[in-house]
Protein backbone atom coordinates (compact mmCIF):
# COMPACT_ATOMS: atom_id res chain seq x y z
CA UNK A 1 0.00 0.00 0.00
CA UNK A 2 1.13 3.16 -0.66
CA UNK A 3 2.55 5.08 2.44
CA UNK A 4 1.68 8.91 3.17
CA UNK A 5 4.68 11.21 3.35
CA UNK A 6 6.29 14.53 3.38
CA UNK A 7 6.69 14.34 -0.76
CA UNK A 8 3.17 13.44 -1.00
CA UNK A 9 1.72 15.88 1.13
CA UNK A 10 3.44 18.75 -0.85
CA UNK A 11 2.62 17.37 -3.39
CA UNK A 12 -1.69 17.87 -2.56
CA UNK A 13 -0.99 20.93 -1.62
CA UNK A 14 0.24 22.14 -4.45
CA UNK A 15 -2.09 20.39 -6.59
CA UNK A 16 -5.10 21.39 -4.87
CA UNK A 17 -3.94 24.94 -4.90
CA UNK A 18 -3.38 24.88 -8.72
CA UNK A 19 -6.95 23.13 -9.32
CA UNK A 20 -8.38 26.44 -7.67
CA UNK A 21 -6.45 28.30 -9.76
CA UNK A 22 -7.86 26.48 -12.89
CA UNK A 23 -11.59 26.84 -11.96
CA UNK A 24 -10.99 30.44 -11.10
CA UNK A 25 -9.36 30.62 -14.56
CA UNK A 26 -12.46 28.79 -15.74
CA UNK A 27 -14.91 31.38 -14.38
CA UNK A 28 -13.08 34.15 -15.60
CA UNK A 29 -12.69 33.10 -19.02
CA UNK A 30 -16.76 32.26 -18.88
CA UNK A 31 -17.13 35.97 -17.54
CA UNK A 32 -15.35 37.48 -20.51
CA UNK A 33 -17.03 35.94 -23.03
CA UNK A 34 -20.36 36.61 -21.31
CA UNK A 35 -19.45 40.45 -21.04
CA UNK A 36 -18.70 39.83 -24.38
CA UNK A 37 -15.01 41.22 -24.11
CA UNK A 38 -13.49 37.96 -26.18
CA UNK A 39 -12.61 40.17 -28.53
CA UNK A 40 -11.12 43.12 -26.57
CA UNK A 41 -8.10 42.49 -27.97
CA UNK A 42 -8.06 41.19 -31.74
CA UNK A 43 -4.66 39.98 -31.47
CA UNK A 44 -2.98 37.34 -30.23
CA UNK A 45 -0.35 36.94 -28.18
CA UNK A 46 0.15 41.01 -28.35
CA UNK A 47 -2.82 42.86 -27.80
CA UNK A 48 -3.40 46.20 -30.77
CA UNK A 49 -0.41 45.04 -31.36
CA UNK A 50 1.70 46.30 -28.29
CA UNK A 51 2.63 43.30 -25.39
CA UNK A 52 0.82 46.16 -22.93
CA UNK A 53 -2.90 47.29 -24.04
CA UNK A 54 -3.36 50.93 -24.76
CA UNK A 55 -5.59 52.84 -22.43
CA UNK A 56 -7.05 55.27 -24.90
CA UNK A 57 -8.08 55.17 -28.20
CA UNK A 58 -5.75 58.54 -28.75
CA UNK A 59 -2.87 55.87 -28.58
CA UNK A 60 -3.78 54.10 -31.55
CA UNK A 61 -3.37 54.55 -35.60
CA UNK A 62 -5.97 56.69 -36.73
CA UNK A 63 -6.29 53.95 -38.86
CA UNK A 64 -6.32 51.09 -36.69
CA UNK A 65 -9.47 49.76 -37.32
CA UNK A 66 -8.88 48.99 -41.25
CA UNK A 67 -5.90 47.89 -40.40
CA UNK A 68 -7.10 45.06 -38.58
CA UNK A 69 -9.95 44.41 -40.64
CA UNK A 70 -7.80 43.59 -43.60
CA UNK A 71 -6.07 40.82 -41.07
CA UNK A 72 -9.84 39.37 -41.01
CA UNK A 73 -11.00 40.54 -37.61
CA UNK A 74 -14.77 41.41 -36.99
CA UNK A 75 -14.75 43.51 -34.27
CA UNK A 76 -11.91 46.32 -33.96
CA UNK A 77 -13.40 48.84 -32.25
CA UNK A 78 -11.54 49.82 -28.64
CA UNK A 79 -13.07 49.49 -25.69
CA UNK A 80 -10.73 49.82 -22.76
CA UNK A 81 -12.57 47.90 -19.97
CA UNK A 82 -12.99 45.02 -22.34
CA UNK A 83 -9.69 44.89 -23.81
CA UNK A 84 -8.26 44.99 -20.10
CA UNK A 85 -10.29 42.38 -19.14
CA UNK A 86 -9.72 40.36 -22.11
CA UNK A 87 -5.65 40.91 -21.35
CA UNK A 88 -6.02 40.32 -17.83
CA UNK A 89 -7.37 37.24 -18.49
CA UNK A 90 -4.72 36.12 -20.87
CA UNK A 91 -2.22 37.47 -17.68
CA UNK A 92 -3.88 34.93 -15.21
CA UNK A 93 -3.70 31.66 -17.91
CA UNK A 94 0.03 32.36 -17.90
CA UNK A 95 -0.01 32.39 -14.38
CA UNK A 96 -2.01 29.53 -14.18
CA UNK A 97 1.00 27.81 -16.83
CA UNK A 98 3.58 28.67 -14.15
CA UNK A 99 1.36 27.03 -11.34
CA UNK A 100 1.04 23.73 -13.27
CA UNK A 101 4.92 23.71 -13.67
CA UNK A 102 5.13 24.28 -10.10
CA UNK A 103 2.83 21.47 -9.89
CA UNK A 104 5.04 18.88 -12.30
CA UNK A 105 8.39 19.40 -10.33
CA UNK A 106 6.31 19.24 -7.03
CA UNK A 107 5.74 15.79 -8.43
CA UNK A 108 9.49 15.09 -9.44
CA UNK A 109 9.90 13.63 -5.39
CA UNK A 110 6.71 11.47 -5.67
CA UNK A 111 8.20 8.99 -8.44
CA UNK A 112 9.38 6.59 -6.09
CA UNK A 113 5.99 6.30 -5.04
CA UNK A 114 3.82 6.53 -8.05
CA UNK A 115 5.28 7.25 -11.33
CA UNK A 116 1.86 8.42 -12.65
CA UNK A 117 1.84 11.26 -10.84
CA UNK A 118 5.07 12.54 -11.94
CA UNK A 119 3.80 11.29 -15.55
CA UNK A 120 0.36 13.04 -15.26
CA UNK A 121 1.72 16.19 -14.06
CA UNK A 122 4.11 16.87 -16.48
CA UNK A 123 1.03 15.96 -18.99
CA UNK A 124 -0.56 18.55 -17.65
CA UNK A 125 1.81 20.94 -18.49
CA UNK A 126 2.17 20.17 -21.86
CA UNK A 127 -1.28 20.43 -22.75
CA UNK A 128 -1.43 23.85 -20.85
CA UNK A 129 0.81 24.86 -23.92
CA UNK A 130 -1.55 23.55 -26.48
CA UNK A 131 -4.17 25.21 -25.26
CA UNK A 132 -2.22 28.82 -25.37
CA UNK A 133 -1.65 27.42 -29.03
CA UNK A 134 -5.88 27.17 -28.86
CA UNK A 135 -6.31 30.24 -27.62
CA UNK A 136 -4.62 31.89 -30.33
CA UNK A 137 -6.47 30.28 -32.47
CA UNK A 138 -9.95 31.07 -31.01
CA UNK A 139 -9.03 34.98 -31.23
CA UNK A 140 -7.79 34.75 -35.11
CA UNK A 141 -11.53 32.83 -35.62
CA UNK A 142 -12.66 36.09 -34.34
CA UNK A 143 -14.04 33.86 -31.57
CA UNK A 144 -16.05 31.08 -33.52
CA UNK A 145 -18.55 29.20 -31.18
CA UNK A 146 -16.82 25.82 -31.93
CA UNK A 147 -13.02 26.92 -31.63
CA UNK A 148 -14.42 28.06 -28.01
CA UNK A 149 -16.05 25.26 -27.21
CA UNK A 150 -12.95 23.37 -27.90
CA UNK A 151 -11.21 25.62 -26.16
CA UNK A 152 -13.52 24.71 -22.72
CA UNK A 153 -13.31 21.10 -23.23
CA UNK A 154 -9.11 21.33 -23.70
CA UNK A 155 -9.80 22.96 -20.35
CA UNK A 156 -12.18 20.42 -18.75
CA UNK A 157 -9.24 17.73 -19.90
CA UNK A 158 -6.21 19.60 -18.00
CA UNK A 159 -8.56 19.61 -15.02
CA UNK A 160 -8.99 15.81 -15.55
CA UNK A 161 -5.00 15.42 -15.82
CA UNK A 162 -4.38 17.09 -12.49
CA UNK A 163 -7.31 15.53 -10.70
CA UNK A 164 -6.34 12.28 -11.76
CA UNK A 165 -2.35 12.82 -10.36
CA UNK A 166 -3.66 14.82 -7.08
CA UNK A 167 -5.99 11.08 -6.97
CA UNK A 168 -2.92 8.97 -7.41
CA UNK A 169 -1.44 10.88 -4.28
CA UNK A 170 -4.29 10.09 -2.31
CA UNK A 171 -4.57 6.47 -3.13
CA UNK A 172 -3.21 5.32 0.66
CA UNK A 173 -5.75 7.70 1.95
CA UNK A 174 -8.84 6.29 0.21
CA UNK A 175 -7.12 2.72 0.75
CA UNK A 176 -7.35 3.30 4.01
CA UNK A 177 -10.98 3.99 4.10
CA UNK A 178 -12.01 0.52 2.23
CA UNK A 179 -15.32 0.59 1.04
CA UNK A 180 -16.60 -3.28 1.19
CA UNK A 181 -19.80 -2.50 2.95
CA UNK A 182 -20.55 -0.58 -0.05
CA UNK A 183 -24.59 -1.22 -2.16
CA UNK A 184 -23.35 -3.66 -4.71
CA UNK A 185 -25.70 -1.23 -7.01
CA UNK A 186 -23.20 1.80 -6.73
CA UNK A 187 -20.69 1.11 -9.28
CA UNK A 188 -23.21 0.76 -12.30
CA UNK A 189 -25.44 3.75 -11.12
CA UNK A 190 -21.44 5.95 -10.94
CA UNK A 191 -20.95 4.47 -14.79
CA UNK A 192 -24.88 5.42 -15.52
CA UNK A 193 -24.48 9.29 -13.50
CA UNK A 194 -21.35 9.88 -15.20
CA UNK A 195 -22.83 9.17 -18.65
CA UNK A 196 -25.68 11.26 -17.94
CA UNK A 197 -23.70 14.27 -16.68
CA UNK A 198 -21.41 13.81 -20.28
CA UNK A 199 -24.40 13.74 -21.83
CA UNK A 200 -25.82 17.08 -20.35
CA UNK A 201 -22.69 19.14 -20.81
CA UNK A 202 -22.80 18.14 -24.47
CA UNK A 203 -25.91 19.83 -24.36
CA UNK A 204 -24.85 22.53 -22.86
CA UNK A 205 -22.29 22.99 -25.14
CA UNK A 206 -24.56 23.63 -28.17
CA UNK A 207 -26.44 25.43 -25.77
CA UNK A 208 -23.94 27.94 -25.29
CA UNK A 209 -22.45 27.87 -29.10
CA UNK A 210 -26.58 28.95 -29.75
CA UNK A 211 -26.48 31.70 -27.75
CA UNK A 212 -23.49 33.41 -29.35
CA UNK A 213 -24.99 33.27 -32.63
CA UNK A 214 -28.29 34.61 -31.01
CA UNK A 215 -26.08 37.16 -29.54
CA UNK A 216 -24.77 37.85 -32.78
CA UNK A 217 -28.26 38.16 -34.94
CA UNK A 218 -30.34 39.79 -32.57
CA UNK A 219 -27.59 42.16 -30.14
CA UNK A 220 -27.06 42.72 -26.49
CA UNK A 221 -30.17 44.96 -26.67
CA UNK A 222 -32.69 41.90 -27.00
CA UNK A 223 -31.11 39.57 -24.17
CA UNK A 224 -34.38 39.20 -22.55
CA UNK A 225 -35.69 37.34 -25.49
CA UNK A 226 -32.98 34.83 -26.95
CA UNK A 227 -34.43 32.71 -25.01
CA UNK A 228 -37.68 32.93 -27.30
CA UNK A 229 -35.32 32.30 -30.13
CA UNK A 230 -33.76 28.92 -28.90
CA UNK A 231 -33.64 25.75 -30.31
CA UNK A 232 -35.70 22.44 -29.06
CA UNK A 233 -32.55 21.05 -27.56
CA UNK A 234 -32.29 23.99 -24.90
CA UNK A 235 -35.52 22.67 -23.55
CA UNK A 236 -34.21 19.32 -23.42
CA UNK A 237 -31.25 20.28 -21.87
CA UNK A 238 -33.15 22.09 -19.40
CA UNK A 239 -35.53 19.63 -18.52
CA UNK A 240 -32.27 16.85 -18.57
CA UNK A 241 -31.24 18.58 -15.85
CA UNK A 242 -34.14 17.05 -13.28
CA UNK A 243 -33.27 13.81 -14.40
CA UNK A 244 -29.45 14.44 -13.61
CA UNK A 245 -30.26 15.70 -10.52
CA UNK A 246 -32.01 12.31 -9.35
CA UNK A 247 -29.57 10.39 -10.32
CA UNK A 248 -27.44 11.84 -8.17
CA UNK A 249 -29.46 12.08 -5.46
CA UNK A 250 -29.86 8.25 -5.81
CA UNK A 251 -26.38 8.07 -5.87
CA UNK A 252 -25.84 9.47 -2.81
CA UNK A 253 -28.50 7.53 -0.46
CA UNK A 254 -26.69 4.73 -1.80
CA UNK A 255 -23.38 5.96 -0.51
CA UNK A 256 -24.86 7.19 2.71
CA UNK A 257 -26.84 4.08 3.59
CA UNK A 258 -24.30 1.69 3.30
CA UNK A 259 -21.18 4.01 3.99
CA UNK A 260 -22.50 6.68 6.83
CA UNK A 261 -22.03 10.21 6.79
CA UNK A 262 -18.17 10.37 7.63
CA UNK A 263 -16.52 7.57 4.45
CA UNK A 264 -14.74 10.44 2.32
CA UNK A 265 -16.76 9.15 -0.39
CA UNK A 266 -19.97 10.14 1.00
CA UNK A 267 -18.72 13.75 1.47
CA UNK A 268 -17.51 14.06 -1.85
CA UNK A 269 -20.66 12.90 -2.95
CA UNK A 270 -23.01 15.46 -1.18
CA UNK A 271 -20.75 18.11 -1.98
CA UNK A 272 -21.54 16.90 -5.91
CA UNK A 273 -25.43 17.49 -5.53
CA UNK A 274 -24.83 21.25 -3.86
CA UNK A 275 -22.94 21.88 -7.19
CA UNK A 276 -25.73 20.33 -9.21
CA UNK A 277 -28.21 22.55 -7.15
CA UNK A 278 -26.36 25.68 -8.02
CA UNK A 279 -26.06 24.51 -11.42
CA UNK A 280 -29.62 23.80 -11.60
CA UNK A 281 -30.72 26.77 -9.71
CA UNK A 282 -28.25 28.91 -12.09
CA UNK A 283 -29.83 27.57 -15.13
CA UNK A 284 -33.42 28.24 -14.20
CA UNK A 285 -32.33 31.81 -13.94
CA UNK A 286 -30.84 31.31 -17.18
CA UNK A 287 -33.86 30.38 -18.67
CA UNK A 288 -36.83 32.59 -17.03
CA UNK A 289 -34.71 35.64 -16.48
CA UNK A 290 -33.53 36.72 -19.63
CA UNK A 291 -29.99 35.39 -19.66
CA UNK A 292 -28.72 37.48 -17.47
CA UNK A 293 -24.78 37.71 -18.35
CA UNK A 294 -23.50 37.62 -14.72
CA UNK A 295 -25.26 33.86 -14.28
CA UNK A 296 -23.73 32.39 -17.02
CA UNK A 297 -20.19 32.08 -15.55
CA UNK A 298 -21.71 30.54 -12.59
CA UNK A 299 -23.43 27.83 -14.93
CA UNK A 300 -20.71 27.13 -16.19
CA UNK A 301 -18.13 26.94 -13.70
CA UNK A 302 -20.74 24.87 -11.88
CA UNK A 303 -20.42 22.36 -14.67
CA UNK A 304 -17.06 22.43 -14.46
CA UNK A 305 -16.91 21.59 -10.74
CA UNK A 306 -19.48 18.74 -11.53
CA UNK A 307 -17.01 17.08 -13.48
CA UNK A 308 -14.34 18.00 -11.88
CA UNK A 309 -16.34 16.08 -8.48
CA UNK A 310 -17.55 12.71 -10.50
CA UNK A 311 -13.99 12.10 -11.85
CA UNK A 312 -12.59 12.45 -8.49
CA UNK A 313 -15.09 10.26 -6.85
CA UNK A 314 -14.74 7.61 -9.51
CA UNK A 315 -10.74 7.18 -8.95
CA UNK A 316 -11.40 7.49 -4.83
CA UNK A 317 -14.01 4.66 -5.18
CA UNK A 318 -11.29 2.30 -7.53
CA UNK A 319 -8.84 3.69 -5.04
CA UNK A 320 -10.96 2.20 -1.94
CA UNK A 321 -12.10 -0.68 -3.49
CA UNK A 322 -8.48 -1.91 -4.32
CA UNK A 323 -7.91 -0.69 -0.85
CA UNK A 324 -10.79 -3.40 0.44
CA UNK A 325 -9.57 -6.12 -1.83
CA UNK A 326 -6.09 -5.97 -0.26
CA UNK A 327 -7.46 -5.77 3.15
CA UNK A 328 -9.06 -8.86 2.70
CA UNK A 329 -6.16 -10.73 0.74
CA UNK A 330 -3.81 -9.88 3.91
CA UNK A 331 -6.51 -11.20 6.19
CA UNK A 332 -7.04 -14.29 4.33
CA UNK A 333 -3.55 -14.36 4.18
CA UNK A 334 -3.00 -14.16 8.19
CA UNK A 335 -5.37 -16.92 8.44
CA UNK A 336 -3.67 -19.92 6.68
CA UNK A 337 -1.76 -22.57 8.52
CA UNK A 338 2.03 -22.34 8.88
CA UNK A 339 3.69 -23.87 5.86
CA UNK A 340 1.35 -23.27 3.59
CA UNK A 341 1.62 -21.69 0.36
CA UNK A 342 0.05 -18.90 -1.49
CA UNK A 343 0.09 -19.39 -5.36
CA UNK A 344 -0.03 -15.99 -6.90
Amino acid sequence: MQTDNPALKRYRRMAWITLGAVYFLILVGASVRASGAGMGCPDWPTCFGSWVPPTSEAQLPANYQEIYAQLGYSDTRFNVVKTWTEYANRLLGVSIGFLIFLTAIYSWSCRAHDTRIFKASVTAFLMVGFQGWLGSKVVGSNLQPGMITVHMLMALAIVGTLLYALAQARRGIMASQPAGNIDPRFEKWLYIVLGLTILQVAMGTQVREMTDFIRESQGEELRSSWVDAMPWFFYVHRSFSAVVLFANLWLARLLVMSLGWQHTLSKLTLTMICVIGAAVLSGATLGHLGMPALVQPTHLLAASLLFGLQFLIWMSYRHSRDGNVSNSSSNSDSQLPVGSEVTV
